[in-house]
């Protein structure tokens, strides 16, 4: 690839990968030395947030730069318009070549929304399967079929659909980076590698699960909270999950988490191969690289698991920014959320010219917040999906994180003294002013009602489009079929002879120049 003025951008994704379970945002047992060493190279974000704790609606505020409610990202079936700009969008519109290769948990019959290419199949359903139906008794019901399997049947499994889906992303984005590398186009790259792991079910490949000894294995730091002591959201999961159906004791608690660090060194592993492959090709000398997740993982604490709520562990992310040329090593208290990406991404690519977007974005960049601008914020986040009953909001501010929802009430929480949120500060007399802040917050940000309307209508109309779906007659095909002509591929005919000499070898072999009337690279 020739040298572009602007920087390439590539980011790489995780899924459910909570910062609570990397080493370096503190974690003592689990093993992640390549994204440690990533860390060391860039700014890590010491209190970055997903803006929706589950995988669909948080990549669709990702790509907006938008809070879901905005855009109509209700929960995991849910399509977001077609017509909204996406992060790819606006950087095609400043000379981007942009892929995708991975999971993003597009619904509908757009498979793309703005990426040129993509590289591979999603990994989850395209249509309405999964919708929440908030009008069904108990309001508990979720066609994704949500339970504790993948707790309980966690271990070792030498092949599963998991390292299936990312031994293929991982391949296919490798290749790309290196044809990329050797592409005579003078155009900057925005490339998403997003991988499924560490995702439950927990289960891992016998090399990674070794690397841990099982007796090291931690346990919850906060232990099982008996049903009735939860809060009311947190009650609903726990039948949402059907836990009153298993037993889930220590044993199984350890063997869930161990495989969880086991996938997670997995995933490591991946990510070093591909700073490894920046660097072979010299793409990391003008390659911004950043590392997140979509969303965390509650790994037993409080006798929770999965995502689904605004506790630390689900909501909470890693987020690591490397941008060539900069010092790396910064550590950066401010909190951040993943709409902040958009506006980060679109300064690299704009540099310093004027950019007009179609409508405010919800963050803000992440190089003005790493330098202490704009840190004194609220940062949001939703959850609208199956398990509620309504729309739950969380707020964060100055260490206090506030959550609300209509008819469950308030809770606040110090995280900067109560890091495992077990004090619930909403009725403390000395925190009046707080909630009252929070509060006003809230309602300036949001019409709940409206909120509230536009999400139950949206279920309605899914659910009536799937059910016409699913009758007798021919059904639309929203599944997303990579293509990739095999007469583009290698040294086929009609190949322009220079296309092929620039992607025979890497890097070029300089001393030699032979005119090959096929321009078959010299074979």
């Amino acid at each position: 690839m020739e040298n572009s003025s602007k920087p390439n951008i590539l980011l790489i994704m995780a899924d459910q990968l909570t910062a609570a379970a990397v080493a370096c945002y503190g974690n003592p047992v689990v093993k992640t030395p390549n994204i440690d060493r990533f860390a060391e190279q860039g700014t890590l974000f010491e209190n970055a947030y997903c803006n929706f704790p589950i995988c669909g609606p948080s990549r669709a505020s990702m790509l907006t730069g938008m809070l879901p409610s905005r855009v109509g990202a209700w929960d995991n079936a849910c399509d977001f318009p077609a017509s909204v700009p996406t992060m790819p969008y606006y950087l095609r519109e400043l000379g981007y070549r942009t892929i995708l290769s991975g999971k993003m948990h597009f619904c509908g019959p757009d498979q793309l929304h703005g990426y040129e290419e993509r590289l591979v199949t999603d990994i989850y359903p395209a249509d309405f399967y999964w919708a929440p139906d908030w009008t069904q008794t108990g309001h508990l019901t979720t066609a994704a079929g949500t339970n504790m399997r993948g707790v309980v049947e966690s271990g070792v499994a030498q092949r599963t659909l998991q390292i299936d889906y990312d031994e293929e992303v991982h391949y296919r984005s490798t290749r790309m980076l290196y044809d990329l590398a050797r592409s005579p186009e003078d155009r900057p790259f925005f490339m998403t590698i997003s991988y499924t792991h560490p995702h439950h079910p927990f289960t891992a490949q016998q090399e990674f699960w070794d690397l841990y000894d099982r007796d090291e294995i931690d346990m919850p730091e906060v232990p099982w909270i008996p049903v009735e002591e939860r809060d009311a959201h947190a009650q609903r999961l726990y039948y949402l999950a059907r836990m009153d159906e298993f037993d889930i004791g220590d044993e199984r608690v350890r063997t869930a988490r161990h495989a969880y660090y086991a996938m997670i060194s997995f995933i490591d592993r991946k990510i070093g191969e591909l700073l490894d492959t920046l660097e072979q090709t010299g793409l990391d000398q003008n390659t911004v690289v950043v590392f997140v997740s979509d969303h965390g993982e509650m790994m037993g604490e409080r006798g929770m698991w999965y995502k689904m709520n605004f506790y630390e562990n689900a909501v909470r992310v890693p987020m690591i920014l490397r941008v060539p040329g900069q010092e790396g090593g910064q550590r950066v208290a401010a909190p951040a959320s993943l709409v902040d990406l958009l506006p980060t991404f679109v300064d690299f690519g704009r540099q310093d010219a004027p950019f007009d977007y179609v409508e405010e974005m919800d963050g803000a960049n992440l190089v003005d917040i790493a330098n202490g601008i704009g840190t004194d914020r609220f940062i949001c986040a939703e959850y609208t999906s199956e398990g509620t009953i309504e729309p739950c909001f969380m707020l964060v501010k100055g260490g206090y994180k506030f959550i609300w929802a209509e008819q469950d009430g308030a809770m606040l929480y110090d995280l900067n003294t109560d890091p495992n949120e077990l004090v619930d500060l909403s009725t403390s007399p000395e925190h009046t002013h707080v909630m009252a802040e929070m509060e006003t917050e809230l309602h300036r940000r949001w019409d709940v009602k409206d909120v509230y309307n536009r999400c139950l209508l949206s279920q309605q109309r899914r659910a009536k489009v799937q059910k016409a779906m699913m009758a007798p007659g021919k059904k639309p095909d929203w599944n997303h079929e990579p293509h990739e002509p095999a007469a583009e591929r290698y040294v086929r005919s009609g190949i322009p002879a220079n296309l092929i000499k620039s992607r025979s070898r890497f890097p070029k072999f300089e001393s030699l120049e032979v005119d090959t009337p096929r321009g078959d690279g010299g074979f």
